[in-house]
């Protein structure tokens, strides 16, 4: 089902938000964890799956999109969690919606797209804020996917402290070696993947292990905290995720063993 806009954007059940809002600070505060992320889609993201038939142009679009979803932005944080925009669009983007563009053209557009995210956020502390990248983690070839060095410099342009990007599947395995050449700015916080939610494989704690040390030696120790490479849906059933995650939870405490003892 395709879906568009067809009229001026606005809130027609904004009390859904504060439902999902409450339901998830009721069940952290059971808990008590260190930190509770929450997700909300980018201003890009939102306009990657409903197209614009209404407004005069992309821009124009992009920025009502922006004043509509700050308001659930806001909220999230100010019920104190941190606020994780996923960004897909920034990467596969490329090889479906915007199929047809060079790797110039489609670097033009996820500029556009960084511009709006970052005035959804002017009045949200950057530290409050992660993105998450991807190139839609589905079982596939892949093999069209545009290169991250192709479009990470644009995406460090975010306002945001945390970047959450897809490391450890097949196809972007490699691209931890473009951090031997680029540099991490000062307060960032790279999130690395390194599990794969699309294999039912139980990664070894030492290879997790392997790859977490791998991007703390190349971008400082203190700015990487280890990940999944996205959501775990595509898995079967509930134990099959938590052995990954614990796989994850044992890498990380080898990894740390190694990097600050």
């Amino acid at each position: 089902m395709a879906y568009v806009c067809a009229g001026p954007l606005n809130w027609r059940d904004f009390a859904a938000v504060e439902t999902d809002i409450a339901r998830l600070a009721a069940a952290a505060a059971t808990e008590h964890p260190h930190e509770v992320f929450m997700s909300a889609l980018s201003p890009g993201c939102f306009a990657r799956f409903f197209r614009n038939e209404y407004y005069s142009d992309e821009e124009t679009y992009l920025q009502a999109v922006a004043d509509v979803m700050r308001r659930e932005y806001q909220m999230i944080v100010a019920a104190g969690f941190v606020l994780q925009l996923d960004c897909p669009d920034l990467a596969s983007g490329a090889n479906t919606d915007y199929a047809d563009l060079s790797v110039k053209q489609f670097r033009k557009v996820i500029e556009q797209h960084i511009e709006c995210l970052n005035y959804a956020l002017k009045t949200i502390p950057p530290e409050q804020v992660r993105i998450h990248i991807c190139w839609g983690n589905y079982e596939g070839p892949h093999h069209r996917d545009i290169a991250l060095s192709d479009v990470m410099d644009i995406v460090l342009k975010a306002n945001v402290t945390g970047i959450t990007i897809e490391s450890a599947n097949p196809r972007h395995g490699h691209e931890w070696k473009i951090w031997q050449e680029m540099k991490l700015p000062d307060g960032k916080i790279l999130f690395p993947g390194v599990i794969d939610d699309t294999t039912y494989f139980i990664e070894h704690p030492e290879l997790v292990a392997e790859r977490i040390v791998r991007f703390a030696k190349l971008v400082g120790k203190e700015n990487v905290i280890a990940c999944t490479d996205c959501g775990l849906r595509h898995l079967p059933d509930a134990s099959l995720a938590f052995a990954k995650l614990y796989a994850l939870a044992e890498g990380a405490r080898l990894a740390s063993r190694e990097l600050w003892n």
